[in-house]
């Protein structure tokens, strides 16, 4: 039975449409329609620049189809087909054509049951797949010729308003552009599974449907700023609710699976408390509810040793302000193992310092069962 890719279904139904007139009608700007009236230049411009954007990209987006083996628990039973969608993307001193797409769309599947449908009607399969589950990040070799690619841009500078471009096959319907904006940035209250650790997604309301997962977000230049992953959603459908991975942590993890064969991540043995509201704050002589709360020290790790302690509440990283507990979970798996840190640290009313190194990950998750 064939299933289009799409992990999350939760969260409220919205709608958002007529965007394009209702901005420029809401600036007083006139609306109006064809070539010859002189208030349709707005409009003409931004239509340019959507289907500058869409000739720009839609030639590298690839629907894909993976057939996954039975369930350990029932290996008498059929294969899983799933389908989604990827991008043709070049990585700075790599050689060859690489599709970027989520895990979960190709988890398992062996590369001669993984099939890539290209714009051009070509159907080819990846001679090496790396997958980090963690990340939900997929990246194909395609030794095919000719191959079109899509510059990878910067997530960082995506603002809260900006225009975007969702590319997938929603429902096996290859090719399909939908259009938005960022609604918000590091969203970090999406659970795609205990084994994913993205903590600062990227919302946008262009409309994202089951086959869309592993498509590129991506800006009016035509950059890649994301890769679209999951939605919230009643019904399984899109509701103008919809999370990609930014681009600048996909770059990394890609790099890295090519590079090393694996990612490396920096931990520090901490549990964080479930929540740190305003009144969690308060009590702790805090003015706001900022930062990361820490519950509980694992033994014999790098917090332990840099003297962290159940109570503290760590407020910068090398200077760089926490604002909560998920992003300094991925602040610090981001860091190389061994660097050395500053950890500033609110405790018993008073602000201290504590040095930190950053330890590996893989080594010590058998200790840790949430956090940094």
């Amino acid at each position: 039975m064939k299933r289009y890719a799409s992990p999350l279904f939760l969260g409220l139904c919205s709608f958002l449409g007529g965007a394009a007139a209702f901005l420029l009608l809401a600036r007083g700007l006139p609306f109006a329609v064809g070539q010859h009236g002189t208030g349709a230049s707005e409009l003409d411009r931004i239509s340019d620049r959507f289907q500058q954007a869409a000739r720009r990209v839609a030639p590298a987006v690839v629907a894909i189809e993976a057939v996954k083996p039975p369930a350990r628990d029932n290996p008498k039973s059929k294969g899983v087909e799933e389908s989604g969608s990827g991008v043709l993307i070049r990585l700075p001193g790599q050689k060859g054509t690489f599709v970027l797409t989520n895990n979960h769309v190709v988890q398992t599947a062996a590369p001669n049951q993984i099939t890539v449908s290209l714009a051009d009607n070509r159907i080819v399969q990846p001679s090496r797949v790396w997958t980090d589950p963690e990340s939900d990040i997929a990246l194909l070799q395609i030794d095919a010729e000719n191959l079109p690619t899509v510059p990878l841009g910067d997530s960082d500078t995506a603002r809260v308003g900006q225009w975007v471009l969702a590319f997938g096959s929603p429902f096996g319907l290859n090719q399909t552009v939908t259009h938005g904006i960022v609604s918000a940035r590091e969203r970090s209250e999406v659970s795609l599974g205990s084994t994913i650790r993205i903590k600062e997604f990227l919302q946008t309301d262009a409309s994202i449907n089951p086959g869309s997962s592993g498509g590129p977000l991506v800006n009016l230049d035509g950059e890649v700023i994301g890769i679209n992953t999951a939605i919230a959603s009643h019904s399984g459908s899109a509701s103008g609710v919809a999370f990609s991975i930014p681009v600048n942590l996909a770059r990394r993890v890609a790099t890295e699976l090519l590079e090393k064969g694996a990612v490396t991540r920096g931990y520090l043995g901490l549990q964080m408390a479930k929540s740190f509201e305003a009144a969690d704050a308060l009590k702790l002589g805090l003015e706001r509810a900022q930062g990361a709360l820490v519950d509980r020290v694992y033994p014999d790790t790098p917090a332990a040793t840099a003297g962290l302690r159940p109570g503290d509440v760590v407020l910068e990283v090398d200077r760089v302000p926490i604002r909560n507990d998920n992003h300094f979970i991925s602040l610090i798996s981001g860091l190389p193992v061994g660097q050395r840190v500053k950890l500033r640290v609110w405790r018993e009313r008073r602000l201290g310092e504590l040095d930190a190194v950053i330890g590996d990950w893989s080594r010590g998750q058998t200790q840790i069962r949430s956090g940094p």
